[in-house]
């Protein structure tokens, strides 16, 4: 086999097309998933009675099966439901109207909130409880004693595993190339396949990946960066 160094720099540009999709489903994927996870870690956290112990079940589930599961349950089962259900009520909406690239982030949007919910949660407890006690004694609720006091602290703690989470999910959207969504691996194998050159265009793509991946952690160092400086001289 001859290497084409020509050929890389070639599907390399053609790849960079599919970055916007690549970047939508995980920043979608992920903020989503914080939400959610987020809304797992409380209820687990605060021991809300039936709903703690729906959280934990579907987190250890969530976590315990693969990604390309999860894909394949929402693609091939979700137009099943829905359709269904649109017979049932009478609508002319069918699943096929949907794009493919919803089944995808609805997907990546559950395999990403198990896992946030852990990191979401490791924060939280990271907090001394007292903080939050303290904040009672001075009228605060709850909600304003988490949003203010905890939560800041939290995702401070939390950024590093963020920042994970987010380089998992970007490298795990390779996988939405299964449900047809072109996405930069998608478009890799639609480059190779015009002259059967997939190892040139592999190498173009993780380099984009590489890219994306340095991108990414150092505009994670630069917030880390300035909560730090919010840090130095405070109390412990």
């Amino acid at each position: 086999m001859k290497l084409d160094p020509a050929f890389i720099w070639t599907a390399f540009v053609s790849l960079l097309s599919a970055v916007p999709t690549t970047l939508f489903i995980t920043v979608v994927s992920v903020l989503a998933g914080f939400v959610f996870g987020t809304g797992i870690a409380l209820l687990r956290l605060y021991r809300v009675p039936v709903l703690s112990q729906i959280a934990t079940g579907y987190v250890t589930f969530i976590r315990g099966t693969p990604m390309l599961t999860h894909l394949l349950l929402i693609y091939f089962g979700l137009p099943a439901i829905i359709d269904s259900a649109a017979k049932s009520i009478g609508s002319s909406f069918r699943s096929v109207e949907i794009p493919y690239i919803a089944f995808a982030l609805i997907a990546f949007t559950i395999t990403a909130s198990a896992y946030l919910s852990e990191v979401v949660r490791s924060g939280l407890l990271s907090v001394n409880r007292g903080q939050l006690e303290a904040a009672h004694s001075i009228g605060m609720t709850t909600p304003q004693a988490l949003r203010r006091i905890v939560f800041p602290q939290a995702f401070a703690a939390s950024l590093p595993n963020l920042t994970n989470s987010l380089i998992g999910m970007l490298h795990g959207s390779t996988l939405a190339f299964t449900v047809s969504v072109v996405e930069i691996f998608a478009k890799a194998q639609i480059v190779a396949s015009t002259n059967w050159k997939f190892f040139e265009a592999y190498i173009a793509a993780a380099i984009i990946f590489w890219g994306l991946t340095v991108l990414i952690e150092q505009i994670a160092a630069r917030i880390e960066r300035r909560i730090n400086v919010y840090n130095r001289g405070g109390v412990a």
